[in-house]
């Protein structure tokens, strides 16, 4: 199975009625007028949009927002764009500040995936 692969695209579907189909149940699209260029470009290409999602694999919980965004990917997809799901372990190892530029300590990836979800360092 080819996780990369995506449904033919309708040649003759309007980027109006994609945007409108995205745009359902969304609160606001920024920015809208750029969405709807990359569609109008998309379908004057014949060629899909190629969508990409990051995710943090050491996020304390899975909550509902993940939901959300996977379902907005989804309904990209189903319009027959390509949906890529990124989920980054060099993010896991890569830390924020803590005080003024220090950091925390470089984990190893191992480690990274045994964060808990307190957040430990």
């Amino acid at each position: 199975m080819d996780l990369l692969a995506s449904a033919p695209m309708s040649p003759g579907m309007d980027p109006n009625a994609q945007l409108e189909f995205l745009s359902r149940n969304a609160a606001e699209v920024i920015p809208s007028d750029e969405l709807r260029a990359k569609l109008e470009r998309s379908v004057d290409q014949r060629r899909p949009l190629r969508v990409k999602l990051g995710l943090d694999p050491t996020a304390g919980e899975v909550t509902l927002g993940w939901a959300v965004v996977l379902r907005k990917l989804r309904e990209f997809q189903d319009l027959g764009h390509t949906a890529v799901l990124i989920v980054g372990d060099f993010t896991a190892r890569v830390r924020r500040p803590v005080r003024g530029w220090q950091r925390k300590k470089w984990r190893s990836t191992p480690d990274a995936c045994l964060v808990s979800s307190a957040g430990s360092s």
